[in-house]
């Protein structure tokens, strides 16, 4: 497992880190379509806290996108270097995440966060924070949709209807199992909103979460229980 280091300069303050996404949203590409799913390898990120230790916990899984089958995986850990402040969540567990793909053997290609990316108040999620930091392709498919407003998608699998902020199109209600409650899809960076629906649908073929977030969601909570930092 890795050891995160704060990267210099980490925002330590709510006025500095809305200051770092001010600055870096005007980096965000949205004109690139991104990889066509099942090619290449699509990764899943995710982390687990431990707030009694004060410790974050970052896994990354890749997996083959025309198999799902697994091709590599890391781990990272290190102290929560951010408070809890909504909307900025990001602060809390990028610096975990990029230490957990650095550590992979390999090139993660998508890579699919269990958040989001412009379904944000500040058009500026984990999924944007993170592409924008990487150069990736990244996408955000969460669970819940956040304080945005949709109408329910149709009952079988692939239907969806737009994650509205006012008239604004921010994400999409994505409906990856008949009749199981949807997921909230967001373009995070260098991905259109129709291929980042494509890749969560193709990753998701038995249940409502992709494979790419069941797989990094198992992981995280292991290494956790494992980890004495």
């Amino acid at each position: 497992m890795t050891t995160v280091r704060i990267p210099a300069g980490w925002p330590a303050t709510e006025e500095r880190a809305r200051a770092v996404q001010d600055e870096l949203r005007g980096r965000v590409v949205l004109d690139e379509t991104g990889p066509p799913p099942g090619t290449g390898r699509v990764t899943g990120v995710d982390v687990a806290y431990d707030d009694e230790r004060d410790v974050v916990v970052a896994a990354a899984v890749v997996l083959d996108s025309a198999t799902l089958d697994v091709v590599a995986e890391s781990t990272a850990v290190g102290r929560v270097p951010f408070p809890y402040v909504p909307g900025l969540l990001a602060f809390r567990e990028i610096p975990a995440v990029l230490a957990a793909l650095e550590a992979l053997p390999c090139a993660p290609g998508l890579v699919v966060c269990d958040g989001y990316g412009l379904a944000h108040p500040r058009r500026f999620g984990l999924a944007s924070h993170l592409g924008v930091l990487t150069g990736l392709p990244t996408i955000g498919v969460a669970k819940n949709p956040f304080t945005f407003a949709y109408e329910e998608p149709g009952t079988p699998r692939g239907s969806s209807s737009p994650l509205l902020a006012g008239e604004e199109e921010v994400g999409r209600a994505l409906r990856t199992q008949a009749g199981v409650k949807p997921v909230f899809v967001s373009v995070g960076h260098r991905v259109t909103l129709e291929t980042a629906c494509a890749h969560t649908l193709h990753l998701a073929p038995r249940f409502r979460q992709p494979e790419t977030t069941r797989h990094a969601d198992a992981l995280c909570r292991r290494a956790l229980r494992t980890t004495t930092a």
